[in-house]
């Protein structure tokens, strides 16, 4: 029956050759997207000023350099770990930069306690509100910008290449020496004198990136405000500072009117199915309008046949049926092929397995003679294999 069906089932080349458009496009989606990744991660950016970072944004040059000036670079992640970094508190420098705000109010407060000089890169709002309440944001600063202060690390950078934010000191009170002003009161680094030491408020970031490092006296404002110390310890908060969030399970989190709520459509839906539900009696027939007879649609189907001239369609469709026949006449399982029935005939009959091919399969109707033929000639078969089978 498979063979009979060749003509109008699509073989593996086929489907294959089909399918060689999609195949290709989706290979080259893969590897448009694989190309695309390996690009993104080799333009990463990193963490912005990290001690480890080599990228442009990062600040591994300055902490390279001092290293090799003698000078203990630690790099931190957490409170925590921070604190266990620090030895002599009064021989470390602290740098903090924290511009996803990781750090609560208690923990600044407690970070910038840490050491006897505390730098606090490109502090917001709410740190210096936290810590430098006399002081406010400016704007941003560029350009290049000169010293004009007594601070050492800055007379000896002179002149820094701006690129950061800008401070004022509101509260005159303060203990605090303002440099690199960029007009109207306006800072990129301000040092604030304090009973446990100095808190530094840099707004002048590119002056510890990679990139920037070396324009102007950059690298000199770096070196020296990170390096008059023995340690320094570069920490850079992260989730690992945020407080442990207690387990909740769906209870909590949902509000106390849900759960009746619930109940309640739960009570509503099962009281509306026993109301209108339907009951399931016993099967009824109905009764069909029209009886078809088989005769009748097989004579409606021979016609469409002939008008549509598909003389193979009605000799295949006359060929399945009696290949079926002849495979239970046979006693052939169901899965037989073709091939297993044609033999089986042969054997049967004692024809030529060649003509019964011919008559099952190979054989082309062209005109309705040959057609009415065939049928006949299918029908002889049948009746030679029942009377060979007979006993």
């Amino acid at each position: 029956m498979a063979i009979g069906q060749r003509a109008v089932t699509p073989t593996a080349g086929r489907v294959f050759r089909r399918s060689l458009f999609w195949v290709g496009a989706a290979v080259f989606i893969m590897i448009i997207g694989i190309i695309s990744v390996g690009l993104a991660g080799t333009k990463a950016a990193g963490v912005a000023l990290s001690s480890t970072n080599a990228a442009p944004g990062g600040a591994m040059a300055v902490a390279e350099v001092l290293k090799q000036h003698g000078v203990e670079v630690t790099a931190t992640d957490s409170l925590t770990q921070t604190k266990a970094a620090i030895i002599d508190p009064s021989n470390t420098t602290v740098v903090i930069y924290d511009p996803n705000l990781y750090l609560d109010a208690t923990q600044l407060k407690e970070a910038v306690g840490l050491a006897s000089t505390v730098v606090l890169v490109d502090p917001g709002f709410v740190e210096l509100r936290t810590v430098a309440p006399g002081t406010a944001q400016a704007g941003i600063v560029t350009g290049d910008l000169t010293a004009g202060c007594s601070l050492p690390a800055a007379k000896k950078a002179g002149t820094i290449a701006g690129g950061g934010n800008g401070y004022r000191v509101t509260d005159s009170s303060l203990d605090a020496t303002a440099c690199f002003g960029s007009g109207d009161h306006v800072f990129s680094l301000i040092q604030l004198e304090r009973s446990s030491g100095s808190l530094v408020l840099l707004g002048a970031t590119d002056a510890l990136t990679n990139e920037h490092v070396v324009e102007r006296g950059n690298a000199a404002l770096a070196l020296n405000l990170l390096g008059s110390q023995n340690q320094l310890v570069w920490y850079l908060p992260t989730p690992r500072d945020l407080p442990a969030a207690e387990s909740q399970d769906l209870g909590s989190l949902t509000p106390g009117w849900v759960i009746p709520v619930m109940v309640l459509l739960v009570v509503v839906f099962i009281v509306a199915a026993v109301w209108r539900g339907r009951r399931l009696g016993p099967l009824v027939i109905e009764n069909l309008p029209v009886t078809v007879r088989a005769s009748e649609t097989m004579r409606g189907r021979a016609r469409l046949y002939e008008r549509s001239s598909s003389r193979l369609r009605a000799l295949d469709a006359l060929r399945i049926g009696a290949i079926g026949r002849l495979a239970a006449q046979c006693g052939l399982p169901r899965a037989a092929t073709v091939y297993d029935v044609i033999a089986a005939v042969a054997s049967v009959t004692g024809r030529q397995v060649a003509d019964v091919r011919r008559l099952l399969v190979d054989d082309l109707p062209q005109t309705d003679r040959e057609l009415v033929a065939l049928s006949d000639a299918l029908l002889v078969l049948e009746r030679d294999v029942a009377r060979a089978l007979r006993p």
